[in-house]
């Protein structure tokens, strides 16, 4: 058996119309996992912004952990691209709190 000629088929939704597409269903999990998703990039995302510039910099384990990356590890350069992980991690997290439009039933 042959399947059917795509010609004859566009021309046969053409003659109907186009067939409309259910909209997709979403279960809980997928809303909840959204969410969970949402406040964790916040979280870590505030976490990396901030931290870089307190005092528990200077004096965390892996700074400690290697005495000769010290000059590194309080270069401004290394902090302000910690802070601007940050930044994209809050970027993410308003993108998806706007996505979740996609979840409200019409």
């Amino acid at each position: 058996m042959m399947p059917p000629d795509p010609e004859s088929r566009a021309s046969a939704e053409t003659a109907q119309g186009p067939m409309a597409v259910p909209p997709p269903t979403y279960h809980w999990y997928q809303k909840v996992s959204a969410v969970v998703f949402i406040a964790f990039c916040l979280e870590v995302g505030l976490y990396l912004l901030m931290v870089p510039w307190t005092e528990s910099w200077d004096g965390n384990y892996f700074s400690g952990l290697l005495p000769q990356m010290k000059p590194y590890w309080d270069n401004l350069y290394v902090r302000g691209a910690v802070s601007g992980l940050g930044a994209v991690n809050l970027y993410i997290s308003v993108v998806e709190i706007f996505r979740l439009r996609r979840f409200l039933r019409r």
